[in-house]
């Protein structure tokens, strides 16, 4: 059982890493970011660290990132693992919210490459993400007091 665990864990570990510095390069065009083991000698106890380098930085740690960087570095270790080990969909709740224009934009690009391939749930309060969604869906309070959700359908089949 021990061995294909650590089987398993290698496989899931190493398309997450390749598929990790690829995102992490397209969402800090110039960076570098990968991950590393902790303990490679026994990949049943082993953990995984993140690392990071923006473009110009010469920071590794995490903790030293800004909070847009670190939530875009998040955001890159999920897509990561969405594209190691695809799934017909994810649940995604404000992953965007501390990120800028410029970034927001490069989040936007990568949603539009998942979503050819998956259904995203994207929950959020950013207007740029809602006007590339294929449905809107809301919660309203009427005069009443009494809660309801509104949707709308966008695009071209809308």
């Amino acid at each position: 059982m021990d061995l294909r665990v650590q089987r398993v864990f290698t496989e899931a570990f190493e398309d997450t890493q390749a598929q990790f510095v690829r995102v992490f390069e397209r969402l800090f065009p110039g960076g570098e970011g990968r991950l590393v083991l902790t303990d490679p000698s026994d990949m049943l106890t082993t953990g995984i660290d993140v690392e990071a380098r923006p473009a110009g930085k010469k920071i590794k740690r995490l903790s030293l990132l800004s909070g847009g960087e670190r939530s875009l570095t998040a955001v890159a270790l999920l897509v990561a693992i969405f594209k190691a080990r695809p799934s017909p969909f994810y649940v995604m709740d404000e992953v965007e919210a501390a990120l800028d224009d410029t970034n927001l934009g490069r989040l936007i690009t990568i949603f539009e490459e998942l979503r050819e391939s998956s259904q995203l749930i994207v929950i959020t309060h950013q207007k740029r993400t809602m006007e590339v969604a294929d449905a809107l869906y809301g919660v309203t309070m009427r005069g009443d007091g009494v809660s309801t959700v509104i949707s709308q359908r966008l695009g071209a089949d809308a």
